[in-house]
Formats: structure tokens, sequence, C-alpha cells
């Protein structure tokens, strides 16, 4: 059996004296899409930072595609696509522009730039200055400069946040893709109706703590109709109740 591709080992974060993060355990392999679910406060975007490389862990061990950011920072950034929940882009340039120059950080050629546009529906808005886009127009440009390398792994902070429904239904399409193409997806998310339709398993998160989850299948067989919203609402010691999702 192959090593996962992600391996998180006894984690903690602290901040200003206090715990962010409690003793966080994750085991993710290749081609899996994982969600981490909880509200706000429930140390979502600090895990994804951390497992991205962009802060680092007070305790514990990060392992991604068998590297470790402190040993070799340079091929562990490569193995990785982070989308955050939210970037300010610079007054003026426009979507091509922003593109291209994380290609080149990257090392992609420049024709990959078109491929992702067009991706995320953007090849008519390319020239325009990405401070004027929606949130929604931003958030696809965020997507799409997250996969341009195609790294094995990619990590993103809340995606479909500000996306209409047309572009949320095909944000789903596009990471049931990605998983055929062999990439492995690790994304946070409030909306409990997103990750039951696209995670193999859901990791449940409370006040910086793992409090439950397991795989989709699992879940459906333990809760039946809805097992995002009942699980969760068991994790947290709340009689599950059976009717329509809602953002926890």
């Amino acid at each position: 059996m192959a090593d996962p591709l992600v391996k998180v080992i006894d984690v903690i974060k602290m901040i200003n004296k206090q715990r962010i993060v409690e003793r966080i355990n994750l085991s993710i392999d290749a081609a899996d899409i994982v969600g981490l679910c909880g509200g706000n406060g429930a140390g979502k975007s600090t895990i994804l930072r951390m497992i991205a490389g962009i802060i680092q862990p007070s305790s514990g061990e990060i392992h991604v595609n068998g590297l470790q950011w402190k040993k070799d920072r340079r091929r562990f950034a490569e193995q990785i696509g982070y989308m955050p929940d939210d970037y300010q882009f610079p007054q003026g340039l426009t979507a091509q522009e922003m593109l291209s120059f994380w290609a080149a950080l990257r090392r992609v050629p420049e024709e990959r730039v078109g491929d992702v546009l067009a991706i995320v529906g953007l090849e008519d808005r390319k020239n325009k200055p990405v401070s004027t886009f929606s949130k929604g127009m931003r958030q696809r440009v965020l997507f799409a400069q997250a996969i341009l390398a195609k790294p094995p792994l990619l990590i993103m902070d809340e995606p479909t946040n500000g996306l209409d429904p047309y572009w949320t239904s095909e944000f789903v399409k596009l990471l049931r893709h990605i998983k055929q193409e062999g990439q492995t997806v690790l994304f946070s998310t409030h909306q409990l109706e997103i990750a039951e339709e696209i995670a193999d398993s859901v990791v449940f998160l409370n006040a910086g703590q793992s409090c439950g989850g397991g795989t989709l299948q699992q879940l459906r067989e333990t809760y039946g109709k809805y097992p995002l919203h009942a699980a969760f609402q068991d994790s947290l010691g709340i009689k599950p109740i059976t009717r329509s999702p809602f953002r926890c």
C-alpha cells in the first residue's frame, strides 16, 4: 500500500500563548478529496496554512509527498497549489497579468495561462483589472492560479465563497475531474452541502480540535439522509435531526 500523500502528526499551533489548533492528526491518500468542516474560529484556515507551509506549527510534523517544509522548502512548495479564502489583488493588474506572474514563479509555460483562464470561464475578462472583479470572479482567478502547475496537492480555503449557483456547480465538476487526474484536494468549508457533494471524507473541527468525521460512505451508513448535517451535530453533542443541511 502506498504511503499517504499528506501526513499531519500531533500538530499544535500556539498564538499569543493560546492553543489555536490542538493536536491534529490527518492522513490523506493520493487522489482523495477531503473536507475540513466547521464554523468560524474552528481552526480550518490555520490548519490549511500550516499544511501549505505558510505558517509553521508550534509542534508536530507535516509531510507532503514525503517532504517536510524545514528540510526542503522549494520541493515542498512545488507539491502544493494553494487557494486562500481571499487575496488583495494589486490595483490595475489584469487577470492575464496576474496569472502570467504566478506562472513565471511556478516555472509554468505561458500557454498554460490561457488554459486555466478558459477552465474558470474568464477568457473574455482576461484584460480587465482583477481589482474590479466581483467576489466570485476573484475566487475563480485564485482557483486558476492554484491549478496552474498541476500540483499533486490542492489546498483551498472556503473555495466556494462568493460563487453563484452556476459556478458552484462547475467548481464541483472541476474538482471531480482533478481527482480523476490523480490530484489530491484538501479544502475547508462551512457549507456542509458542498462537502457532501464532493468529499470522499471529512473532518469536523470545533475550537481547534477534531471532533469527528469519516468517509462519506461510513457517514451515510450511520446517518442516512443528509449525513454531514446529522453527523456534525452529533459530533458537537447535539441530537441529530434529519432535514436539509444548512451552513453551520
